[in-house]
């Protein structure tokens, strides 16, 4: 139909009800099929004929078009409807000066009344209301009339789906469901909906085919919509819909359809379920997964050359599993012994064994072999301390010395498994003096004597001279030191012993008297002094030479004339004795 555009041109209320005006710009309205005609459509073009769209069931307002009358030379008002084959039939008139004269002997006559506007007011509009009411305006100087063909629209009530199908068999094509918007006009549009995207007919595996059903008495029109359809693996969770659309912009849409899709197994897979990693005593569950549906129920599970069939389940567990389960393993269906798949388990597994271990006595000197094997099933981390502190390399013990004493722990870690051993390693023998000094004490007052000494168990001290101050250091990996405050009087040798119950050690020390500071100074004022004599002899000595260099010109010119005098050959022997 040609311009089927739709202006609202009022919206008001009234005591009589809503009231809807509508004008098409088109005159041609078909009357549904089966409809009961009282009224007929003027098919004739008549200048200013409109269309007015009532709803169904709501009060509608015909109007009047007597704008080119003035209202107060208006003498007489007429209201008429076609009935067809020429016939009006009447409705009411209106004189002025009088009222509202009903002149409708059907059952116009209880639903009819006129606005002060001179339009005319139905209620409870019905299909059969369809057609031309005409309006006749007499004025004081003139006579027109106006006419306006009416029809009647109803948005659907409701949307329905019947005859739903149970399930879906992939390929083959199945009536899914119907789908009815009942008691529209003009009829409903139904569009079919899968996962929100509408289906075209003649699409893959999709066949719509609508129908339209008029109802004799109301004349009203309910459309059927009935999808058929061939499903695939995808529709096993796909959602059906139909919508509803009509002219009045009514938007319906049924609720969500699902189907149980049924497929034969195509895809097998095995699954495990354990923890991560898997260790010995750790339960493992095996699951056969088939992508049929129904899903198959029934199957076979290949233990490492055993076959072990289940019903009524798809899985089985293998429990406190051992290094020796690692393998592959397999699953079937029992009615398709072709339809296979397979999985690996690994086991995972760490042992540790140190030998010796435990409390381990030695005596110093004595070589220790350690044997520390390790047996996994994949890469590891290990690591040692010795009395909780890391150590950079394993333990090795060529010649034990007090010092290797303590308590050792090696440490293996797979992933989230860890083992641990450990040995406490005593190192026992006679006492060694390893050191013995002196030194000064702090005040200057005193000399302290330092004995260190190795051994296991602790060395005992003996000293040969009593001192003071007794002063002795803890006993760590075989190691102590002693020291003892002395003050001689003269040069001493002193003695320091160690025993323990393997043996004993000795070792001697002189010590010499200890000066104290005031001597010092003293020695230093006498070295002082002595330094300056002699430097004082030194000078006078060679300003004596100085003056016989003098004299000695004079003696050389005395000598030329009378020889040398007797003073200067007796100094000249003294200082040159050798002369």
């Amino acid at each position: 139909m040609e311009n089927e555009r739709m202006e609202i041109d009022e919206e008001q209320n009234s005591s009589s009800g809503k009231r809807i005006t509508t004008i098409l710009t088109e005159d041609l309205v078909k009357t549904s099929k089966g409809q009961k005609k009282k009224c007929a459509v003027s098919s004739s073009r008549v200048s200013g004929l409109e269309t007015v769209v009532g709803l169904y069931g709501q009060t509608l307002e015909i109007p009047c078009n007597n704008e080119a009358v003035n209202a107060e030379d208006v003498v007489f008002t007429k209201w008429t409807y076609d009935k067809g084959d020429g016939l009006s039939g009447k409705l009411l008139v209106k004189h002025k000066d009088k009222g509202v004269s009903i002149t409708a002997t059907d059952e116009y006559k209880s639903r009819i009344s006129l606005a002060t506007n001179s339009s005319l007011i139905l209620s409870a509009p019905k299909l059969s209301d369809q057609c031309t009411f005409s309006c006749m305006v007499v004025g004081s100087s003139d006579l027109s009339e106006y006419r306006v063909n009416v029809v009647i629209y109803k948005a659907p009530a409701s949307v329905e789906v019947f005859d739903k199908a149970q399930e879906l068999q992939i390929g083959k094509f199945t009536k899914l469901a119907t789908c009815v918007a009942k008691d529209a006009n003009p009829a409903a549009n139904i569009t079919w909906m899968r996962n929100k995207k509408p289906l075209v007919d003649g699409g893959k595996g999709v066949s719509i085919r609508a129908s339209v059903l008029v109802d004799p008495v109301s004349g009203l029109s309910s459309t059927s919509s009935t999808l058929g359809y061939s499903a695939t693996k995808g529709d096993t969770d796909a959602q059906f819909s139909c919508s509803v659309q009509h002219n009045l912009g009514t938007h319906l849409e049924s609720s969500a359809l699902t189907f149980t899709v049924i497929s034969s197994t195509e895809n097998i897979v095995l699954r495990v379920l354990a923890p991560e990693p898997l260790l010995e005593g750790d339960d493992v569950t095996l699951i056969c997964v088939a992508d049929g549906n129904p899903a198959p129920t029934s199957f076979n599970f290949y233990l490492k050359g055993d076959v072990v069939p289940v019903k009524n389940t798809d899985r089985y567990t293998l429990t406190a599993v051992s290094r020796d389960v690692t393998g592959e393993y397999r699953c079937s269906l029992i009615d398709n012994p072709a339809m296979m798949a397979s999985k690996n388990i690994t086991v995972n597994y760490l042992d540790i064994n140190l030998s010796p271990s435990g409390e381990i006595v030695k005596r110093a000197g004595e070589t220790l072999e350690l044997s520390f094997q390790i047996n996994s099933s994949r890469e590891l981390n290990v690591w040692w301390t010795k009395d909780n502190v890391k150590m950079d390399k394993e333990p090795s013990f060529k010649k034990l010395k007090y010092s290797d004493s303590g308590y050792y722990e090696g440490e293996v870690k797979m992933g989230a498994l860890t083992e641990k051993a450990s040995f406490d390693l005593i190192v026992e023998g006679a006492p060694v003096i390893s050191h013995l000094s002196e030194e000064r004490s702090e005040d200057g007052q005193h000399k302290v004597l330092i004995c260190e000494a190795e051994g296991f168990p602790k060395p005992s001290f003996s000293w040969s001279i009593t001192g003071t101050s007794l002063d002795e250091s803890p006993f760590i990996n075989g190691k102590v030191v002693q020291k003892i405050t002395i003050v001689p009087t003269v040069n001493l040798t002193v003695s320091c012993s160690v025993y323990n119950e393997f043996g004993a050690d000795t070792r001697d020390i002189t010590v010499s008297p200890h000066q104290s500071e005031d001597v010092d100074k003293t020695q230093l004022v006498i070295r002082v002094v002595v330094g300056l004599f002699i430097f004082t002899m030194v000078i006078g000595l060679a300003y004596g030479i100085c003056q016989r260099n003098s004299r000695q010109g004079s003696r050389n010119r005395a000598e030329n004339e009378n020889g040398p005098s007797f003073e200067e050959t007796n100094m000249d022997t003294i200082l040159n004795p050798e002369e």
